[in-house]
């Protein structure tokens, strides 16, 4: 009885969100075969990521962009990170403007005097929300590919 509770609630993990997503964009790389092919192809009947507002036009208009190819980059790179952690996030910051135009040193010295709890309920139901949106969207993704090339039927 006890099982059947905690697989529910595991279900809703934060760590089991990131499995289902880098399990999506895992699926998604290994079938684009050809990324070259999502150039140009826009996502139907998604929305596209809205922009964010920064000091740096690149990170804007690479958020807003709703072509194939755009966001299967962008969705690797979301992997990575997960994958290898801040360090390298950090290092990729220094080679552009801040990523969505976030100072995170303002962000960590203003939280000091906050309920720490609180801020992080908010943040992990946020993060799970974007990592259930982003894998749904790798799947989208992958489908949208298959279509493409013709095999929308296969593995299912």
């Amino acid at each position: 009885m006890m099982q059947i509770s905690d697989s529910h609630n595991q279900k809703n993990s934060l760590f089991n969100a990131m499995n289902r997503f880098i399990s999506a964009v895992n699926n998604m790389d290994q079938t684009v075969m050809v990324p070259s092919l999502l150039r140009d192809v826009p996502l139907e009947n998604e929305k596209s990521i809205s922009p964010i507002r920064s000091a740096g036009s690149g990170s804007a208009a690479y958020l807003c962009s709703s072509d194939m190819y755009s966001n299967y980059v962008l969705l690797k790179s979301i992997r990575n990170d997960i994958e290898w952690g801040v360090l390298q996030m950090d290092e990729r910051r220094k080679e552009k403007v801040g990523i969505a135009g976030l100072d995170l040193s303002r962000i960590e010295t203003d939280g000091e005097d906050e309920d720490l709890e609180k801020l992080f309920h908010f943040h992990l139901n946020g993060l799970h929300t974007v990592l259930s949106k982003l894998t749904r969207k790798a799947n989208t993704l992958t489908n949208r590919y298959k279509q493409e090339i013709g095999i929308g039927a296969w593995g299912h």
